[in-house]
This record gives structure tokens, C-alpha cells and sequence, in this order.
């Protein structure tokens, strides 16, 4: 269902997007929000998103090839930053009330459902980082397992 929801939001995203005539991949926003609250590398973006930094490489690499972001050397000559371009300032122009909108509609869609679904998402994602689904998994088995051997004897 998480998919299912995710996948709905993104569709209706991107139908937003177009019918403004903003060539944009929904991929791309936490990336760029995260750059403009002043991210300049995948770590920093890692950091403010939750984001692997395979899935925001590969993010960067299609935003550098759409003229959105570019790279540059950093100080400590070891990493490289990204900054935006020109192209990629307009974006965050266009798209800044864009994403006020979208925090009111699901403001709106907590209302309707009666849940607060950010809170809840955020509260579930905090607690599969302290324990991950497959410990949680394994501790069903063990559950599971355990029952099994009570109800058999």
C-alpha cells in the first residue's frame, strides 16, 4: 500500500508539473530541496533527504545532464559539491509555491483521513532505523516459531 500511496502522490505530481510546463522529475525535488537549504555534497544530501547516496548520485548524474545542477571542486580537494545552475535557480522559482501547495493538500488529506500520515511516516521511518525490517522479521520467526512449539505440546 505504502507503494501504491507513493506512486498515486508522484503520478498526480507530475501531471501537476506538466500541465504548468515544468519539465520535472518528481526524483529530483528532495534532491533540490535539499540544495537550497544549503546541501553541497551527496553527503549533506544524504543527511537532509534519508536518501541512499547510490540513489542521489544517480539523481545528481540525470539533474547535471538536465541542466538543473553542475559540479565543482570542493577546498579539501577530495569531494566534489554541486551548486545550481541558472536553469536550476528558475526550477526552484517555479516550483517554491508548488510545494507550499503540496503541503497544504496533504495538510488537507490528513484531515480527511483523520491521520497525521507525515508524523506517521516519519515516526516509522525513525523506527526501522533503530531496528531495521529484517531484525523485525526475524524476531516474528522467533515468535512465531515459539507459539508453534506452546500450542504443540
Amino acid at each position: 500500500m505504502l507503494r501504491y500511496v507513493g506512486d498515486l502522490v508522484d503520478q498526480a505530481a507530475d501531471e501537476h508539473y506538466r500541465a504548468l510546463n515544468l519539465s520535472w522529475r518528481a526524483r529530483y525535488t528532495p534532491v533540490l530541496r535539499a540544495i537550497s537549504a544549503g546541501a553541497e555534497t551527496v553527503t549533506d544530501i544524504t543527511g537532509h533527504t534519508h536518501l541512499t547516496q547510490g540513489a542521489i548520485s544517480q539523481t545528481l548524474g540525470l539533474m547535471v545532464a538536465d541542466g538543473i545542477v553542475a559540479r565543482h571542486g570542493l577546498d579539501d580537494g577530495r569531494k566534489s559539491g554541486v551548486h545550481l545552475t541558472r536553469q536550476g535557480k528558475e526550477f526552484l522559482r517555479a516550483l517554491k509555491p508548488q510545494w507550499r501547495l503540496t503541503f497544504a493538500a496533504i495538510a488537507a488529506l490528513e484531515k480527511e483521513i483523520g491521520h497525521p500520515l507525515l508524523r506517521v511516516l516519519g515516526d516509522t521511518a525513525r523506527a526501522l532505523e533503530r531496528q531495521d525490517f529484517a531484525a523485525r522479521l526475524r524476531a516474528a520467526e522467533l515468535l512465531h516459531s515459539a507459539e508453534k512449539r506452546v500450542v504443540g505440546d
